[in-house]
């Protein structure tokens, strides 16, 4: 069937940004396509009852459909929902969610419909991205990665106007690049991050206006120029991130989602709470004020470093460098803050934490689907989930923020 034309309508929004539609019992998916309209469309993969297709000819458009900013958008671009008004996005964002929960997480309508509160819109819809990864091509030429090839860039309308200038400003021709992380902080200071093939460090200008790091294999920085890490400014505090180490891209949403993990966590001045996957410390600098102690938990040594850094001028913070599931064998708390990788949480720690005595988990995710999977499991060992609070800290891509409170 792969090379066929279909009429499609597309009747919901799918959980990585296409559209979804029939065609007989099978399930097509139309990217850049919108909930409510008709496109003609060629199927591109024929995967059985599931048919993967693209858009030829819209046949009827949704009211929510708008032009795109970028020139390139849908030809390898870092953003994926610039044809839909945001006020839309918002509502297709929540309905993902919801569906997740209830598909892959199997939690009843009731419960979900409960819990779930609607979205935090992102105080920047434009230029709030202050990182961006490009890929090498084998002719060495950098861009992101499209269907079939490595597209350049000429344009980005998501990224930072200073990350935007630092990009226009590369001039690098490296034998054996990979991969070229491109990274600003608040205060002015740019990095770019090195991914090689060998892992050797390569030649280099030293007139470079940024920060050079090579990331090893491992995930070890190796400072070339500059500094190791960036600055970020965060609610009045200043916080260093190490080359390599996980940071959100949008720094105007930090407010709202250090907000809602705090007043879901809400931790009394008695107890003990444990920050797991906590990184830089961005969530335990400001849960400290409010708790008797505090204990940080990540098992990335430079993360655990900047930690240590960030929060050195509280008494009631511990830092540990440990892996969760090691750590909770001998950490007693009331609640704990989990920030995991998209990949979310494994069996073995959810079983860790199914066996400590912790009346709140407060699970921070960015991927709906392993929240979905990992509250049905958490669901197993006797939490309840309380509340769901999606967050938009990607406008115009598909990707879904949560905060979850679960209960026992």
């Amino acid at each position: 069937m792969s090379g066929e034309t279909l009429e499609v309508e597309i009747i919901a929004m799918a959980h990585g940004g296409s559209g979804l539609g029939r065609a007989g019992k099978r399930t097509v998916f139309v990217p850049r396509t919108i909930p409510g309209e008709r496109v003609l469309a060629r199927v591109t993969q024929d995967k059985g009852r599931v048919l993967l297709a693209e858009g030829l000819r819209l046949l009827e458009a949704s009211a929510d459909r708008v032009y795109p900013r970028c020139a390139h958008f849908g030809k390898g671009c870092c953003s994926h929902w610039q044809h839909i008004d945001y006020p839309a996005q918002l509502l297709l964002k929540q309905d993902v969610l919801a569906d997740q929960l209830q598909r892959v997480g199997e939690l009843p309508e009731a419960t979900i419909a409960a819990a779930l509160r609607p979205l935090i819109a992102s105080p920047l819809l434009w230029g709030y991205n202050h990182h961006m990864t490009l890929h090498a091509a084998p002719d060495g030429q950098l861009g992101l990665p499209a269907a079939a090839a490595i597209v350049p860039l000429d344009e980005c309308a998501l990224l930072h106007p200073d990350l935007w200038a630092l990009y226009e400003a590369l001039e690098l021709e490296l034998d054996g690049l990979k991969r070229l992380r491109l990274q600003i902080g608040t205060e002015g200071d740019h990095m770019l991050i090195l991914s090689m093939a060998d892992d050797q460090a390569p030649a280099l200008e030293a007139d470079i206006a940024a920060s050079v790091n090579l990331l090893l294999e491992d995930n070890t920085a190796v400072n070339l120029i500059g500094d190791l890490h960036t600055r970020c400014a965060v609610r009045g505090r200043m916080f260093r991130v190490t080359a390599g180490s996980s940071v959100r891209a949008n720094f105007s949403q930090y407010d709202n989602l250090i907000s809602t993990v705090v007043a879901l966590l809400a931790p009394a001045a008695d107890e003990h709470i444990l920050d797991l996957y906590g990184g830089a410390g961005f969530f335990s600098a400001f849960i400290a004020p409010h708790a008797a102690q505090v204990t940080l938990v990540d098992s990335y040594a430079p993360a655990v470093t900047d930690a240590k850094e960030n929060l050195g001028d509280f008494h009631n913070v511990s830092v540990r460098k440990s892996t969760v599931e090691a750590a909770l064998n001998d950490l007693s708390a009331a609640a704990a803050v989990l920030d995991p990788l998209p990949a979310g949480l494994s069996i073995e720690a959810i079983d860790a934490l199914g066996a400590r005595k912790l009346s709140r988990l407060v699970y921070v995710s960015s991927d709906p689907a392993t929240l979905a999977r990992d509250a049905q499991r958490l669901l197993r060992h006797g939490y309840r989930l309380q509340v769901v609070q999606p967050l938009d800290l990607a406008p115009h891509t598909y990707y879904i923020d949560s905060v979850a409170l679960f209960t026992r």
